[in-house]
């Protein structure tokens, strides 16, 4: 009989410790269907749309019923808005999911070091980031490649096309 209740008290205190880093994760309720971020078991499969010439891989995916809800994890302190980059980046995770699952996502999370954000996936945001992908792609095509659009060395220095750019900073 102590045992049965040795056995309860562990599998409360399982569900309570899951809950918990559940919560500091910054994850919605849901399964936990996809993970590039070491804290489950790393998916080396990036999600891959063709008609986008789009591929990436979300830090998290998580379904919860017939709702998929990508998730991605950041490691400084919020800005009172997500940053537009990061808003585009999780829209971009969306179509992927759109695309690869057959399932729009109402929403994704920019988890912040202190906060999160929900950033919903509206037919705006979509256009938004498709206009974007294009213009992406345009630059991508010119003969002399895309422009350099800063004139900041530490971003450069960290930058991962750095050793092919002939555009760098010093």
């Amino acid at each position: 009989m102590a045992w049965i209740v040795a056995l309860v008290v562990a599998a409360l205190a399982l569900w309570w410790l899951s809950a918990r880093l559940r919560q500091c994760a910054g994850l919605p309720a849901g399964r936990v269907i996809y993970s590039d971020a070491g804290a489950w078991r790393r998916n080396e499969q990036p999600l891959y749309a063709a008609r986008y010439q789009l591929v990436g891989k979300p830090d998290y995916l998580v379904r919860d019923g017939a709702t998929l809800v990508p998730v991605e994890l950041k490691t400084g302190p919020a800005p009172l808005e997500p940053r537009e980059g990061h808003v585009l980046q999780l829209a971009a995770y969306c179509l992927l999911v759109e695309e690869t699952q057959g399932v729009r996502p109402a929403y994704g999370i920019i988890r912040y070091a202190d906060r999160q954000f929900a950033v919903d996936y509206t037919p705006r945001l979509r256009a938004w980031l498709l206009e974007c992908l294009e213009a992406m792609q345009r630059d991508a095509e010119l003969p002399q490649g895309p422009a350099r659009n800063h004139q900041a060395p530490a971003r450069c220095a960290t930058c991962s096309v750095r050793a092919a750019c002939d555009q760098r900073l010093a």
